[in-house]
């Protein structure tokens, strides 16, 4: 272990080799700063959403979240968004969601890979009391998932499940754009897909 890492890291048990049939185990560290035991949360803080909203308090100008430009098919440098910006936003969406009648305790999909509006999305979805689920057939019908955000890319697919998963499903909402085809296919099930910027006026 590297040296600058190790004064982070105190050792708080000790490898043990291999006997009576199991295997040996390496040592178990902790960070230094729990040397003692983990410290209690700081009062207010009871909830993933507590946690960001105190991060926001307590940080609104650094940057939170970032994404590299694409420049002549190469990446360039991160536009960022600091918490504020990005506080303001999953404020929105959590508007959006709530007037699409998602209620707290229900139930929302993201699919994607990982971006800044998964992040957002999830936090509104922290915000409000709904529950977060991968999603796919199974999972939407399974976890009966109401609404879900997905990677741009990705529609064609989730569209394939909408059959079944419209018994739950009956909000879409695109990372990107929406094409005109893919709201007749949606509209078709009684459900309603909507582009990232849409969403953001409801």
């Amino acid at each position: 272990m590297a040296q600058q890492q190790r004064k982070y890291l105190i050792e708080v048990e000790k490898a043990k080799e291999a006997a009576d049939g199991r295997p040996s185990r390496g040592p178990a560290y902790r960070s230094s700063f729990a040397k003692d035991g983990f410290p209690a949360p700081p009062e207010g803080m009871e909830s993933c959403w507590d946690i960001f909203r105190m991060s926001v308090e307590k940080s609104p100008n650094n940057r939170m979240l970032g994404r590299r430009q694409i420049v002549d098919g190469k990446a360039g440098n991160y536009v960022w968004q600091t918490y504020r910006e990005v506080y303001d936003l999953v404020i929105k969406i959590g508007n959006s969601i709530r007037s699409c009648g998602v209620e707290k305790g229900g139930k929302c999909g993201i699919y994607g890979a990982n971006c800044p509006e998964w992040i957002m999305s999830m936090e509104a979805c922290n915000a409000h009391g709904i529950y977060c689920a991968g999603a796919v057939e199974f999972i939407i019908c399974h976890a009966e998932v109401s609404i879900a955000f997905v990677e741009e890319k990705k529609i064609p697919e989730l569209l394939k499940t909408m059959e079944n998963a419209s018994q739950y499903l009956k909000t879409l909402v695109s990372f990107g754009k929406v094409t005109a085809e893919q709201k007749e296919e949606v509209e078709k099930y009684g459900a309603a897909i909507y582009s990232w910027d849409e969403f953001l006026q409801l």
